[in-house]
């Protein structure tokens, strides 16, 4: 059953998807597994990425070596996400465990369909394994955290799109502190696959990893919110945690953004177009939510995410 009381802390349309409260269980988010497909031994398909290096997500009460353990905003546990202590430069290929992926599989069921809309509360921090520098709060390590993002993977009406919104918080060490909204620049297959021939991947499918990316921050995959620097709540230590609001509006009927809100700041992205992809085979009706993290140095990063709510109407 739904518990209204924490329902309150959300705004959902019409029509509720799942209300995942994550203390009571994974409610079937887990991370992208490599697909195990391919003859004669179930081997996976050759490509660039490789996926089974992601670790994978897990329900954690979010304990710390000082005051033991933290809990959810909603009870003891929150699905957690988190990266390898490895890295590589922002403008390279991320390397096979820098990023965590949680997603769930999920349907289009209601064909009236308008709005669909994604609603969590989430958190972050990097492991407290060392001061990263001898100044005043040497040992936040806010930087240590490249990015977020959360969104969906869709395919209906023929076409499959990826639409949502990324946080870079930091590149190379330094504050970035923007957001990004999904859509591809105007580049071949191959550069989109970092100039690799003959990928399985094609322009725009799976920004998470693939599209060039670029010193100053930019991305193939992603392009600036207008208006989308925000310096979100971030405490001095990793037992600090303050849980924060978000909300990713898309208008699937138009194929075009609508808004999202993170803490009390709503974006405006009225008639910015979802770029289509010719559709894959054997997924029509794909509703597929997601979430990432990526780190931007060589320790371990958490995203923690104490619920979520898809509606729509």
């Amino acid at each position: 059953m739904i518990d209204t009381s924490f329902l309150g802390r959300f705004q959902p349309l019409d029509k509720i998807y799942c209300y995942d409260v994550f203390s009571q269980g994974f409610n079937g988010w887990m991370t992208l597994m490599p697909n195990f497909t391919q003859a004669p031994d179930f081997d996976t398909r050759e490509s660039i990425v490789v996926k089974h290096q992601w670790p994978p997500v897990m329900l954690s009460s979010a304990t710390y070596r000082y005051p033991g353990t933290h809990g959810a905003l909603s009870g003891t546990y929150s699905l957690k996400l988190s990266t390898r202590p490895i890295v590589s430069p922002y403008d390279e290929m991320p390397i096979p465990g820098s990023m965590g992926h949680a997603i769930k599989r999920l349907s289009f069921y209601h064909s009236k369909r308008s709005r669909l809309q994604f609603e969590m509360w989430f958190s972050y921090t990097a492991e407290q394994d060392r001061v990263s520098s001898t100044e005043d709060l040497g040992g936040l390590s806010e930087n240590s955290l490249r990015a977020f993002g959360m969104g969906f993977d869709l395919q209906e009406r023929g076409n499959r799109a990826f639409a949502g919104v990324r946080y870079v918080n930091a590149i190379d060490g330094k504050p970035h502190r923007r957001w990004q909204y999904i859509y591809p620049a105007e580049v071949s297959d191959s550069d989109w696959a970092y100039g690799t021939e003959g990928d399985w991947c094609k322009r725009g499918v799976d920004p998470l990893w693939y599209g060039r990316r670029y010193p100053d921050g930019r991305h193939d995959g992603f392009q600036y919110v207008p208006d989308g620097e925000q310096q979100l709540c971030y405490n001095e230590t990793d037992c600090k945690i303050n849980w924060l609001y978000f909300r990713f509006l898309l208008d699937v009927q138009k194929r075009e953004y609508i808004e999202f809100q993170a803490q009390d700041k709503t974006f405006d992205l009225r008639g910015i177009p979802v770029f289509p992809i010719s559709a894959y085979a054997r997924i029509e009706g794909l509703l597929n939510p997601l979430i990432w993290v990526e780190n931007d140095a060589a320790r371990r990063v958490f995203f923690y995410v104490d619920s979520v709510v898809i509606s729509q109407d």
